[in-house]
């Protein structure tokens, strides 16, 4: 079980189309730092092929420092930094996209 952690946004990086490109369940996916903008409405369509079983996740202070509280997907379920670090513990490695 692999959490994915990315923090860069979809516009400047090609991570998370790298990250996507690999993951698989059993896994999960944390959007953190300006990958919190990948979890708006407006690149929803960027997680269309993704596995329905793989949960994603995106950083609640990230989110709110961004100012996209308002335009998050239903795909992406907020945590705060003690959620983060449950998740940490939950998952057998943590892979960081960067």
């Amino acid at each position: 079980m692999v959490l994915h952690t990315l923090n860069r946004s979809p516009h400047s990086s090609c991570c998370l189309s790298d990250c996507l490109r690999v993951i698989s369940p059993p896994a999960a996916l944390i959007l953190i730092e300006d990958g919190a903008y990948a979890a708006t409405l407006s690149n929803a369509a960027l997680f269309l092929d993704l596995a329905a079983d793989i949960d994603c996740y995106v950083l609640q202070p990230d989110v709110d420092a961004r100012g996209l509280s308002t335009v998050l997907s239903p795909r992406f379920t907020p945590v705060t930094d003690t959620g983060f670090v449950e998740l940490t513990l939950q998952y057998e490695r943590v892979q960081s996209w960067y």
